[in-house]
């Protein structure tokens, strides 16, 4: 089993709209950085945690936790160009970008705070605190992901 870090805008998807989905269940779509694309892909496995992470917001930081369910597979939005993440180079034959699956599993006690993560002298070499980093998927270390979850409360 492997950890995650993934970034969504809670205006755009919350982790509350996940809770609320049927299923508890989403399809992680439009990913459109390459590096990130080959993650899900490749690496991202069923059964994998997710530290489900709130971006552009007034406090960012880690709310919650799900977990794949389902492995990387064609991202269909890519190919409709009524969607959002509509790209016309992405052919259905030779996909260009995927997603994956995830469930809500719970929320954290506490939020862990980006600012909370920038403090902490353990997570000092944690990817997401690296300058310039704008990866909405990250892989987590299994050290840095038992430091997330204690800050957590987890």
């Amino acid at each position: 089993m492997a950890y995650w870090l993934m970034k969504s805008e809670p205006t755009t998807y919350s982790f509350a709209d996940l809770k609320a989905a049927k299923n508890q269940t989403t399809s992680w779509e439009g990913v459109r950085n390459y590096q990130a694309r080959t993650m899900l892909r490749d690496r991202v496995k069923n059964g994998d945690t997710v530290f489900f992470y709130h971006s552009s917001c007034d406090e960012p930081g880690v709310v919650g936790l799900a977990r794949v369910v389902r492995e990387g597979y064609p991202d269909h939005t890519a190919f409709d160009p009524g969607q959002r993440y509509y790209d016309p180079k992405s052919d259905p034959d030779k996909p260009r970008w995927f997603m994956v699956d995830v469930k809500y599993e719970r929320e954290v006690p506490r939020l862990v705070s980006l600012a909370m993560m920038r403090d902490e002298p353990r997570l000092a070499d944690f990817a997401l605190l690296r300058r310039g980093n704008r990866l909405s998927v990250l892989p987590v270390s299994d050290q840095h992901a038992a430091v997330i979850l204690e800050l957590a409360g987890v």
